[in-house]
């Protein structure tokens, strides 16, 4: 399928002060062979590990379901029916924003008792003819959803939140009835005038920042946002490895100079040999920032040149265990993973060629050939960050 714009997904958080577990669960999925990708935010009664229980089963379900085509009727009286009830409460409860759409620009939004959805275009607020949807069983007779669909357009953006975003500052001089969804939206707009190319996981992070400020920097409830950013793919070429036969050196030096986005070289070999093809100039690093990997170095006209597989592998490391806490140094992996993050369309030129360095039994076992640590970092990067990868080999 034809893509119009790459789709940028991501969502941040805040857990409720006091609490090490978010009662907000954001989960997305992308369906390759529809070219559809799929996001839901669920907010479970309360915050904290009972909170968290009932947002996931109502995000795992809302996503399964949604991915299988249910009527968003049907979608939500099987969610409804099936949550816990609360011992305390007597009732069952999660809050959810579904959003599904694809490549050709079909967007439908469903949302559940969680704060309207917001969608920016041209710097202004669309507005979303929104239909409801009136539950009509014996257990959820009353309950109302709401429905929209639109036609996506590139440079719209998708904001949707928890209440503890909208709330936040609920009771104060400035907000006394809270920050409201209205408010939430013209923040984001300023920040898209101000930041013209500000991406998803920034636009989130400023949001959510924004909300905590308003509590006081004490997180009333549970803080979500979450952005989708339709746009044109930011491109990343990591190229690692010398290629099969030496004869292959000035094909791969061509691709790489004439690849437009930004540029990560992996190995010392593989930097000599387009420095070499490409007359470049190179100047060994010194400064030792991370005590696991050389330090980074210097090839001209590229965003970043490092240490090959050992700096795979612990960017690698890195992505597997990633979420809204980690922060990134400034390392040589850590440097690899923030380029990977701002970037949308990564694609690796792996060269084939065998280090005989990497076939000394005396080396860590964990030291893999480099093909292998690609296609991990490949799976990682489509699956859990939703970005789209191309290996090409020499």
């Amino acid at each position: 399928m034809a893509e119009r714009y790459f789709i940028e997904v991501d969502c941040q958080q805040k857990n409720h002060e006091g609490e090490r577990i978010c009662g907000d669960v954001f989960l997305s999925g992308k369906a390759k062979e529809e070219g559809r990708i799929v996001a839901v935010l669920s907010d479970g009664m309360g915050h904290g590990v009972k909170a968290s229980v009932l947002a996931t089963l109502t995000a795992t379900m809302a996503l399964k379901f949604t991915e299988e085509h249910k009527e968003p009727e049907k979608t939500a009286e099987i969610i409804m029916n099936t949550l816990p009830e609360c011992s305390e409460r007597k009732m069952s409860y999660a809050t959810f924003t579904i959003i599904d759409m694809n490549y050709d620009g079909n967007i439908t939004i469903l949302e559940y008792d969680n704060p309207e959805s917001i969608v920016i275009r041209n710097r202004g607020i669309l507005d979303l003819k929104r239909k409801i949807i009136v539950l009509e069983s014996e257990k959820n007779f009353g309950k109302k959803l709401r429905v929209c669909s639109f036609q996506g357009e590139k440079g719209d953006r998708i904001i949707f939140t928890s209440d503890g975003v909208s709330q936040s500052g609920l009771g104060t001089p400035r907000y006394p009835f809270g920050w409201e969804i209205d408010n939430v939206g013209l923040f984001a707009i300023d920040m898209v005038k101000r930041y013209p190319q500000i991406s998803a996981r920034q636009l989130a992070a400023r949001i959510v920042n924004m909300a905590y400020r308003n509590d006081g920097f004490e997180a009333k409830d549970d803080t979500s946002c979450g952005v989708i950013y339709l746009r044109e793919p930011r491109e990343l070429l990591i190229t690692t490895g010398p290629p099969f036969e030496k004869e292959k050196d000035p094909e791969m030096a061509e691709f790489v100079k004439n690849f437009k986005g930004k540029k990560i070289v992996m190995g010392a070999t593989t930097g000599d040999i387009l420095a070499r093809e490409l007359n470049l100039r190179v100047d060994d690093g010194q400064e030792f920032i991370d005590p696991d990997l050389p330090p980074l170095s210097f090839l001209e006209g590229f965003d970043l040149f490092t240490e090959g597989i050992l700096t795979l592998r612990k960017a690698e490391d890195i992505l597997l265990t990633f979420n809204n806490n980690t922060k990134l140094g400034r390392g040589p992996a850590d440097e690899v993973v923030k380029l990977i993050l701002d970037s949308d369309e990564i694609r690796f030129l792996v060269g084939t060629r065998i280090n005989i360095a990497h076939q000394d039994p005396s080396i860590q076992v964990d030291l893999e050939i480099r093909r292998t640590v690609v296609k991990r970092i490949s799976y990682i990067l489509e699956e859990r960050f939703l970005k789209k990868v191309i290996i090409n080999y020499i």
